[in-house]
């Protein structure tokens, strides 16, 4: 496919002016990429592939795949996709689903398989001398974390756009926080990605409080078609803000 159908100004120009506002990715940084076989990091992959060739500083590019060793749940498929492209690659395959039978303690298995997978690519940044880690939350996933936070936690909360690890040693950056899920969808499909349907069979098994946030939001835009840009303005504040979460 041509560069212009893989890499649409609609996705590449939100992409670019949150890496340019929040001071993402800077000169000689090393990024780590945390690739789950979906549609939103498959499509983070390729505009960073992009800013790298074009951008006017140097940073290094490579992924990460966890794999939790869920049943019906193969990603080894990424493997040749990724040297194909010639991008770093590292595979890491622990039994997140085993341990989580025993270890997980009054948690969801999404929260504790989120926390496990999050480790093991703090620990894979260290290991091969990353200082960023990318991953690819894109608007509709912080508008429904700020819902979560404000419904269930009374508190005024989000992801951050861009913050340092407790341990201070990797800096964890959200390329996509303009982004609608819709436009991955599009480009995933325009540039024939290989997505792996439902990327955590796990998650998807049953309805998430997640699942019923996007519901919420998908019933009001039908009503309101400027409110993610009114959520978006609402959480601004919050994406650098330190209690962020």
């Amino acid at each position: 496919m041509s560069e212009e159908t893989k890499l649409p100004k609609a996705l590449l120009r939100p992409i670019g002016q949150a890496l340019v506002e929040h001071r993402m990715i800077e000169e000689g940084d090393r990024v780590l990429l945390g690739i789950s076989g979906g549609k939103d990091s498959l499509s983070l992959l390729h505009c960073l592939m992009h800013f790298q060739r074009h951008a006017p500083i140097h940073f290094e590019l490579a992924a990460i795949t966890v794999d939790p060793q869920v049943e019906d749940f193969d990603p080894s498929g990424l493997k040749p996709y990724l040297a194909e492209l010639g991008i770093p690659f590292f595979y890491e395959s622990q039994p997140i689903a085993e341990q989580a039978r025993t270890q997980m303690k009054g948690d969801s298995f999404c929260a504790y398989c989120s926390r496990m997978k999050r480790g093991i690519m703090y620990s894979t940044c260290r290991r091969e001398g990353y200082n960023v880690l990318a991953l690819a939350q894109h608007l509709d996933d912080l508008a429904e974390s700020f819902l979560m936070s404000a419904f269930r936690g009374g508190q005024l909360s989000t992801m951050k756009a861009n913050y340092t690890n407790r341990d201070g040693d990797v800096r964890i950056i959200r390329p996509m926080i303009y982004v609608r899920e819709r436009q991955t969808e599009d480009f995933a499909l325009a540039a024939g990605l290989p997505v792996i349907p439902d990327n955590c069979p796990a998650c998807f098994a049953k309805p998430t409080e997640r699942a019923h946030m996007k519901s919420l939001l998908a019933q009001e835009e039908s009503h309101n078609r400027h409110l993610f840009k009114s959520i978006l303005r609402a959480i601004t504040p919050l994406l650098s803000r330190k209690d962020a979460g």
